[in-house]
């Protein structure tokens, strides 16, 4: 399997690179310490691994069945009790309020679970992660009598929740819904309408399944304004079956165990979610939040390729090398070792940003000070985007190295590698396309109070660098670093021109400049990491970042204030063909 759950360095990150561990040692966060984090992180790895973990294969070959004469899925063998087990053992349930029947764990704790639910398979791990952002979205909109009724069994796992967007007109672009709901006359509505690429949308694993589905009222203004949430159950309160049906299995690249369907609303009943026309709004709480696990859903595949990779370094030999007899282990060449340092640090870097931003969403909503939420709310607003697009990016990353590093065995199915690849492309699509988030980021978050966040995050990350200086085994990392902030901060500049004089560059370096802070914040992550523990081997780790993975800040700059190509009509003519 070549998989061992990586609760040690997930501790590290969660612990020492948040404000996690301080909380937890200052005893501000009830009914939890360290010792029971890593017993609850320990728990989660032995789950993951005895259970999930080994149904990963059969998801992927197996996958889900359609019955077109009843309309039902049935998953991959092996899943149903899986998902049983999942429940029994209170994973469910471990994010949710406690007033509804969760745990009511921290996001930054339930996002650690969700990493280890995702190495073991990815397929796996998106279910419950749907669910739990319906319930988030429920909690916060839903009438007290929706809350009473769907909640408790949502939160426990007997009922899956989804979130119904797309339709075959209606992608990134939202205004073109064309699902309409209208009033029954006693409350409800009925639906009308088709959603396509819903992952969980049909499946055996529950008795019921809640949609959250985006529609138009008849007098809706139009566009994304138009919008309304509805909730739409597959079965109903007086134990009968909603007219919502699966059309089909979506034929995908990967993640072949999780059930994805386009649905048909052929005049289901629903119940309004949230005030009218402001369905967009409401959903975006279960998106955002979405957005960060699909984050470290990146993470999580990166993580299990690099384990199979360096395992399958170790025991594989090829080639010589002087002063040795006979083929040595490929981990023996430079090359190897570049790709497996690369993969290592790639990884720790997005595990770190990750955390970072969900530590700030729990600040945002349980800080005692009121100045200290609306920080905290600001830092996790500037770093979703970013840890949705670097830690799905690094995803497809580190899993196309691990194939590289396989050589022609990671090309052939047997040794699951290509799977990983594979399971990992869909995550910098979904819950908003990477290019999505960097237009987000560029466009509405670096100007957050007037573009003042941003500059704290940069005055902060300074004062670390000069600390960092201080210490002469970490003065070359911070070097590089302090290096890095002056090119962030001139790459920031022209953005924040380019965005003040409407001009298109702005739009077309947004996936660049992302990328520039993203490799910018990992590399602070690592530095502060070595500050906390100051071994060896983490100096080191932050060392090879610096020098191989900053200098690429250098050429994103570049290529932000060089792209005014991209946006001319040249290139517009020449992509329409309108010249040779």
């Amino acid at each position: 399997m070549n998989w061992k759950p990586q609760t040690e360095e997930t501790a590290h990150s969660l612990l020492k690179l948040t404000g996690f561990g301080k909380a937890l040692d200052d005893g501000q966060i009830a009914g939890l310490d360290r010792e029971l984090v890593m017993a609850i992180l320990d728990e989660a790895g032995r789950f993951a691994q005895s259970e999930i973990a080994p149904l990963n294969r059969a998801g992927d070959v197996h996958g889900c069945t359609f019955d077109a004469q009843s309309g039902e899925v049935t998953t991959a063998p092996g899943w149903k009790a899986a998902y049983e087990a999942f429940c029994a053992a209170g994973w469910a349930s471990a994010a949710g309020p406690r007033e509804h029947g969760g745990q009511g764990m921290p996001l930054v704790l339930s996002l650690a679970l969700q990493e280890l639910w995702n190495s073991a398979s990815m397929a796996f791990g998106l279910g419950p992660l749907l669910t739990q952002g319906a319930c988030e979205t429920l909690a916060r909109f839903g009438s007290e009598e929706l809350k009473a009724h769907y909640l408790p069994q949502m939160i426990s796992g007997a009922w899956a929740g989804t979130m119904c967007l797309t339709e075959p007109q209606a992608g990134s672009d939202l205004s073109t819904i064309r699902t309409r709901a209208e009033p029954d006359g006693k409350g409800g509505y009925w639906l009308h309408g088709e959603k396509i690429f819903i992952s969980y949308g049909e499946h055996d694993l529950t008795e019921n399944i809640i949609h959250l589905v985006l529609a138009r009222l008849p007098d809706a203004p139009a566009g994304t304004r138009g919008l309304s949430l509805f909730l739409v159950p597959k079965v109903l309160p007086d134990g009968g079956r909603n007219a919502v049906r699966a059309g089909g299995l979506e034929h995908k690249m990967g993640i072949h165990g999780s059930p994805t369907v386009s649905l048909l609303f052929e005049g289901a009943q629903g119940r309004l979610v949230g005030e009218a026309n402001r369905g967009l709004h409401h959903m975006f709480t279960m998106m955002n939040n979405a957005r960060l696990h699909i984050g470290m859903q990146g993470v999580a595949v990166a993580e299990r390729a690099w384990q199979k990779a360096l395992a399958f370094a170790r025991e594989r030999r090829q080639g010589r090398r002087p002063g040795r007899e006979g083929p040595v282990p490929i981990i023996e060449h430079a090359d190897v070792r570049r790709m497996l340092l690369d993969m290592r640090v790639k990884v720790m870097a997005a595990r770190a940003i990750c955390h970072e931003t969900a530590w700030c969403m729990d600040l945002a909503r349980q800080a005692p000070d009121a100045a200290l939420r609306a920080q905290a709310a600001e830092r996790a607003a500037l770093l979703t985007p970013v840890a949705k697009a670097f830690g799905t990016d690094v995803g497809v990353e580190v899993a196309d190295a691990a194939i590289q590093v396989h050589g022609g065995m990671g090309y052939m199915e047997e040794t699951g590698v290509a799977q990983l690849l594979r399971d990992a492309r869909i995550a910098p699509i979904y819950e908003g396309t990477n290019g999505i988030q960097a237009l987000d980021l560029v466009m509405r978050k670096l100007g957050l109070d007037g573009g003042l966040a941003m500059q704290r995050y940069m005055d902060g990350a300074a004062r670390i660098i000069t600390t960092a200086k201080e210490t002469s085994s970490l003065a070359a990392v911070a070097e590089r670093l302090a290096w890095a902030l002056r090119t962030l901060g001139e790459a920031t500049r022209f953005m924040g021109a380019a965005i003040e004089a409407r001009d298109e560059r702005a739009q077309a370096s947004a996936v660049s400049f992302l990328r520039l802070f993203a490799l910018f914040a990992g590399g602070l992550a690592l530095l502060r990491g070595a500050q906390a523990e100051a071994d060896a081997q983490r100096i080191f780790l932050a060392e090879h970042y610096a020098a191989s993975l900053l200098p690429e800040t250098a050429g994103l700059k570049l290529r932000i204030m060089h792209s005014g190509g991209i946006v001319s009509r040249e290139a517009l003519d020449i992509l329409r063909g309108d010249t040779p």
